[in-house]
Order: structure tokens, then C-alpha cells, then sequence
């Protein structure tokens, strides 16, 4: 769902709920719906119904995209130049933070409580989204938001080339897929070369990741939020994608030590690195969007830069049985460097910008 939600984005860019606005009344309707629908999927039997909880996966997936549309949306129009790379750490930070409670919960209650009452426990937790939800400011509606369907379908791809050209349009759409595409081929396998490759209990992995994979993503967000305004854009992306490609170099050494130590630094530079380059990341993605139509763009960019999980992943473990694990994240280390270079040309020049104004004399 979460690849596809391109393909219902223009319905949320287009109309407005007679409530909170364009933006706050369709994250309310979603938060709403998908706490109904996790409290419906507690109730079913799985061996019993298991066609009926297919579809209410299915539907819990759909909104959950259709939220995370919606509040893509909300960051592209509400956030200023300057603080974009901070507000999309923060946005790390908190579906991290959202990741760890949920899992932790679920697996502290499960044996004490039913699963009807664990999913209805996780399903009021969205009482916080709800809260923050209504005491947002509502962005202002564009005077160019698309006026039908029809237009709201095309306007997204027409206003991307009318403003940034063929070659601009062809340098974007290269950078977004190719960024983050070394990382997401490498986190494709990642778990099974912990687990098989270095040998280490799913607990371990688990605990790890947790503590360390949460405070390197937490310290890379940070210092992206801090970094980025201070040296440039296109400067930080340059650092933040090389630094990313030689961070997936710690795995080979991980894979010669079968370390618990080595592990453990692997993990926490390889997240802090992720995190930096994911934020400016996102930063870039909303630089390019316009607010009438910020929903699909958002929508459509985020699902190219899942290509190199979603469609090229089931060729990692062919990667791996031609070349093993030490050949394989060296490639993955290679693949990134298309997405460096493009990061340099497809952000203008910030010359002069680069660096903070003097102190006053």
C-alpha cells in the first residue's frame, strides 16, 4: 500500500472535508478510521475468519499509507526552507520512538492480555495524533489547487516539468531513485546476514537495534536538523551520501569478526549515517513539491526512492551467492555513488548561503 499510495494521493489534494480543513480534516479522518480498524482487526479469529482479517490488514495498511500522505503533505506546506531537515529529523525521531513503543507493548502484554485488548491498547495510543491533529495550525489553501479530479491527476506531473524542465525533472527523478538506493539494498538482507552470516540470536538483534539503532537515528537526526542550515544543501547531501556508502563497509568488518562489539558499533554509525542522509533526504523531496498539489508529488517521489528495496531487493540474495557477503556490501557501497553524483547536480548551487551570515560588527 505504502508503494502504491501515489495512485489515490490525488483524491487528498483535491478534496476537502467540510471539517479542519484540507490538511487537519482528512489526517483527522484517517487517524479516526484507523483506530477503528485496528480495534476490528483485534477481534477476528485468525483461523476462523482469516479471509476477514486479509481484508482488514489490508484496510489498516490503506489508511495507515493514507495518514502518512496526509501528514507528508502537512510538512511540505507548512514548513519554511530552513527547517525542513529539522522537521523531517523530528519526523524520524517520532516514528521511531512510535515503533519501539508499539513493539514493546505488544510483546510486554502478550502474555497477559488478549490480543483484542492489545490492539485496542494500540489503537488508543492514536489519541496523541488526534490531540495534535486539533491543535494544529491548518496550512492555507493555495489559490491553484487543482479544481477536478481530472486536473488533480495531471496538475502534479505538469506543474514538476513546467517548473523544473526536462533536464531538471530528469536529474530529480535520478537522484531520488538512486540516494538512498545502496542503503535500501543493503537493509534488504540485513537481518538475514545478522542472523546467518554473523551468527547472532534474533533476541540480540532485536535488543540491539532498539537501544543503538534508535540513538544513532536520533543523533543523525539531530545532526542533520543542525548541520544542513548551516553548510548547504547540496553540500550535506554530498557528505551525508559518502558517509552513508562507507558505513556499509562496517558489515564487511562485522562479517570477518562475528564481534558483538563490532556489532554494535556497525549498527549505531550505520543509523546515525542513515538518519543524516534520510533527513536531508526528505528535506530535498519537499523542496520539490508545490503546496496545491503537495499530497501526489510527495506521494509519487517517495515511491521512487523505494526502488532499490522494493523492486531490485529480490536480487540481493543473487548478489550474495555470486559474490558473498563481503562482495555483496561493497556493491552495495558502489550503487550509491550514481546517487551522490546526482545529489551535487540536481541541487542548485547554495553559494553564498552555504554558510551563516557574519556576526554583526
Amino acid at each position: 500500500a505504502y508503494t502504491f499510495k501515489f495512485l489515490w494521493a490525488p483524491l487528498l489534494d483535491r478534496y476537502a472535508l467540510p471539517f479542519l480543513g484540507r490538511r487537519r480534516g482528512w489526517l483527522l479522518a484517517t487517524q479516526l478510521a484507523l483506530a477503528a480498524a485496528i480495534v476490528t482487526m483485534g477481534q477476528l479469529d485468525p483461523v476462523a475468519t482469516p479471509e476477514l482479517l486479509f481484508v482488514m490488514a489490508t484496510v489498516v495498511a490503506v489508511l495507515g499509507a493514507s495518514q502518512d500522505i496526509v501528514i507528508d503533505a502537512y510538512k511540505v506546506d507548512v514548513l519554511p526552507a530552513e527547517e525542513r531537515a529539522a522537521g523531517a529529523s523530528v519526523y524520524l525521531i517520532g516514528y521511531r520512538i512510535a515503533l519501539v513503543v508499539a513493539g514493546t507493548l505488544a510483546f510486554v502484554m502478550a502474555d497477559h492480555l488478549p490480543w483484542s485488548v492489545i490492539y485496542a491498547l494500540l489503537a488508543a495510543t492514536l489519541v496523541v495524533g488526534v490531540i495534535a491533529t486539533l491543535i494544529a495550525t491548518e496550512p492555507p489553501t493555495p489559490p491553484d489547487r487543482p479544481g477536478s479530479l481530472d486536473e488533480a491527476l495531471v496538475m502534479p506531473l505538469r506543474e514538476l516539468f513546467q517548473r523544473l524542465g526536462l533536464r531538471g525533472l530528469a536529474l530529480v527523478v535520478g537522484f531520488t531513485v538512486f540516494y538512498r538506493f545502496g542503503d535500501y539494498f543493503a537493509q534488504s538482507l540485513i537481518i538475514p546476514f545478522f542472523n546467518r552470516a554473523a551468527g547472532f540470536e534474533f533476541t540480540e538483534i532485536a535488543a540491539v537495534y532498539k537501544v543503538l539503532g534508535f540513538a544513532g537515528i536520533a543523533l543523525g537526526g539531530l545532526a542533520a536538523g543542525v548541520l544542513v542550515p548551516r553548510y548547504g544543501m547540496r553540500r550535506m547531501l554530498v557528505v551525508f551520501g559518502a558517509v552513508q556508502a562507507l558505513t556499509n563497509l562496517l558489515y564487511v568488518w562485522l562479517a570477518e569478526t562475528k564481534s558483538l562489539e563490532v556489532f554494535c558499533i556497525a549498527v549505531f554509525v550505520d543509523n546515525t549515517a542513515g538518519a543524516m542522509g534520510t533527513a536531508a533526504f526528505i528535506a530535498v523531496l519537499m523542496s520539490k513539491c508545490s503546496p496545491a498539489v503537495s499530497a501526489t508529488q510527495f506521494a509519487i517521489l517517495t515511491s521512487l526512492s523505494s526502488v532499490g528495496q522494493r523492486v531490485f531487493g529480490p536480487l540481493a540474495d543473487d548478489v550474495v551467492g555470486a559474490v558473498g557477503w563481503h562482495g555483496f556490501f561493497v556493491v552495495t557501497s558502489l550503487v550509491a555513488l550514481p546517487g551522490i553524483a546526482l545529489a551535487y547536480y540536481s541541487e542548485p548551487s547554495t553559494r553564498g548561503r552555504d554558510k551563516p551570515p557574519p556576526a554583526p560588527s
